[in-house]
């Protein structure tokens, strides 16, 4: 069937049911050429189920409805929200960008295909903004940070010369200068005459792309018009509520930069390696009971690298970890089950930290008999009591990871560490992936545990400086490198490295300014 030329794509009249249950109900979107359409909403709103329906995907066993058109001259880009699922962990990022990107140098001699793919391929990351993209391909996708490799999944995209690109949290992870770049990359992409959907829990990222947004809540749109009148005068209480959650955290009380009093964790002449080369340098650092520390930079710059070293994931490094005075193994294999509940490490991808197989409240309830010694029964219970207090209803909680939405993962995820009872907890950008409501209850709850649990000291692995605020102290990395650390607030409002002054004023705006 036939629709309208100046539309790319479009959804009419969309209802997916899973179990009876409609995920998706009565949904309208069109997508015309040229123009950045956002649909936004809580975790488990419908975004991700509308916008892959743009690709003829929909989840196992679905029933669906309605009608769904899509371009006849080209196909529809995806770039998920969790890229690690996409690149194949056995091939290097050269390889699988390559076999991208031969068919469309077949017309070619046989002598000139193999330069005119590399020239291709270079192109495409160089527009996904991706640094020094000659070493990258030599390496494979667990060699890079998350930032990169969603980086590397908005490549793949760019290669298959698609006209309509769905873009699902494209800016999830990423520092603000980079979801700066990102923010360019896809304005221009809809300049080129592309379509682009965009599915983001970011306001400031919408507000800098889109000419068209959709509020979704429960499967349905409850409101939509064009971005400037939404922005200046939503109609619908929930849009006016995710407003009102996008303000940024107050920081602590606490500006000292003092050492802390009783240190829980401390880590003394870190260097981290990968293979032959040098990756994070941590001369010093402490984390005191009570207090929340963030590490902020950009994608690789050594963010995770310093939190995986700390849980015991990462063991190629020198140096010293310290819990309580006592060194801890280098590798988790080797940490007794005190030293393994007594760290413990949100990832960023919760996705892949789930079993796909089993409910996911019998995976968070697992932590507490493991760690713990906890009974069946009473792990049980305080699962679902502490799923429920992080908004996972125990009616959610009974089903396997892929009926929960990627947000709604990340509150399983955190809950499951919180069961372990941690001294020390790593949280790896866990509000990336949030809606501002949710993501605003995370963080307050977050400061409330760190608040009134005088046992727990949290570490914050975040690439957003207003999440930074939470912490009592900020270390800033660039390259491997500890290039600022001090309180909280001096750090954001007196910041003495050009790198620390220009992520601030990154900050300002993502892709400040207007549309090209």
């Amino acid at each position: 069937m036939s629709h309208d030329t100046a539309c790319a794509a479009e959804i009419r009249d969309l209802r997916v049911e899973i179990d009876g249950r409609a995920v998706v109900d009565g949904v309208n979107l069109r997508v015309p050429p040229g123009r950045v359409t956002a649909l936004v909403g809580a975790s488990g709103s419908g975004k991700t189920t509308t916008g892959l329906a743009l690709l003829g995907e929909y989840p196992p066993g679905a029933r669906v409805t309605g009608e769904v058109l899509r371009p006849a001259d080209g196909p529809v880009g995806y770039v998920p929200q969790h890229p690690a699922a996409v690149l194949n962990p056995a091939r290097r990022i050269g390889a699988l960008l390559h076999d991208i990107a031969r068919p469309q140098v077949r017309h070619l001699p046989r002598a000139e295909r193999r330069t005119a793919a590399r020239e291709l391929v270079l192109r495409a990351l160089h527009d996904a903004q991706v640094p020094d993209a000659a070493a990258l391909l030599r390496r494979h996708p667990h060699q890079l940070s998350g930032g990169q490799q969603q980086r590397v999944v908005l490549a793949q995209a760019l290669l298959l010369g698609a006209r309509v690109v769905v873009a699902d949290e494209p800016t999830t992870g990423q520092d603000a200068l980079t979801r700066s770049g990102i923010v360019e990359q896809l304005a221009a992409v809809a300049a080129g005459g592309i379509a682009v959907v965009l599915l983001s829990h970011d306001l400031d990222v919408v507000r800098a792309l889109a000419d068209d947004v959709l509020v979704m809540r429960a499967g349905r749109v409850v409101e939509s018009g064009p971005a400037e009148r939404l922005w200046l005068a939503p109609r619908h209480e929930w849009t006016r509520r995710l407003l009102d959650g996008h303000r940024t955290a107050p920081p602590p009380d606490s500006d000292t930069g003092a050492e802390p009093a009783r240190p829980v964790l401390t880590v003394r002449d870190l260097t981290a390696v990968h293979g032959p080369t040098t990756v994070l340098r941590a001369p010093h650092l402490t984390l005191g009971a009570g207090e929340c520390l963030a590490v902020v930079g950009r994608s690789g710059s050594g963010k995770t690298t310093l939190a995986r070293c700390l849980a015991g994931l990462h063991r190629d490094h020198t140096g010293e970890i310290l819990l309580d005075g006592t060194a801890l193994p280098r590798s988790v294999r080797h940490r007794d089950r005190d030293g393994l509940a007594a760290v413990q490490y949100v990832f960023q991808d919760a996705r892949a930290a789930f079993d796909e197989f089993r409910p996911v409240l019998a995976q968070v309830a697992r932590t507490a008999v493991r760690l713990r010694g906890a009974d069946e029964r009473t792990a049980t219970g305080e699962a679902s009591t502490t799923l429920a207090r992080l908004g996972l209803p125990e009616d959610l909680a009974r089903r396997p990871p892929g009926a929960l939405s990627g947000g709604e993962l990340q509150r399983a995820a955190l809950a499951r560490a919180l069961l372990a009872r941690p001294r020390v907890l790593i949280c790896d950008e866990i509000t990336s992936g949030l809606d501002t409501v949710t993501r605003r209850g995370i963080l307050d709850l977050l400061a409330g545990l760190v608040r009134d649990g005088d046992d727990l000291a949290l570490v914050l692995i975040t690439h957003d400086l207003d999440t930074a605020r939470l912490a009592h102290r900020i270390t800033v990395l660039e390259a491997g490198e500890v290039v600022e650390q001090g309180p909280a607030g001096t750090v954001l409002s007196r910041p003495r490295h050009p790198f620390t002054v220009s992520l601030l004023e990154s900050t300002a705006g993502p892709g400040a300014g207007t549309r090209p």
